[in-house]
């Protein structure tokens, strides 16, 4: 049997998502005809034009990842080696660092 949190867990996210999405599609429709047009001259755009501009952004500057821990696997690596460790071996090598990233 499903948890009963669980199941109103997945309608709020049916229900906040959209509606989120749909309120900052009018943000970036609000903002885009309140200042483009008279500083660049550009035209406004409807609340569709909005959406999709919303999605285009976030195809071009994040992607769609989704979870992963938010950091790349290079970094989630050298953290586990820092962790590993002994606190001389930190010492040295923050001290080695130091000495290269110094000028």
């Amino acid at each position: 049997m499903m948890n009963p949190r669980k199941r109103y867990r997945g309608f709020f996210f049916l229900l906040f998502i959209p509606l989120l999405l749909g309120a900052l599609a009018a943000v970036v429709m609000g903002l885009w005809n309140a200042i483009l047009p008279e500083v660049l001259g550009a035209k406004p755009v409807t609340y569709w034009q909005a959406a999709g501009l919303l999605i285009l952004s976030r195809i071009l500057l994040g992607g769609f990842r989704m979870g992963g821990g938010g950091r790349p696997p290079w970094q989630q690596r050298r953290r586990g080696r820092w962790s590993n460790l002994s606190e001389e071996e930190r010492s040295r090598l923050k001290e080695e660092w130091r000495k290269r990233c110094s000028r």
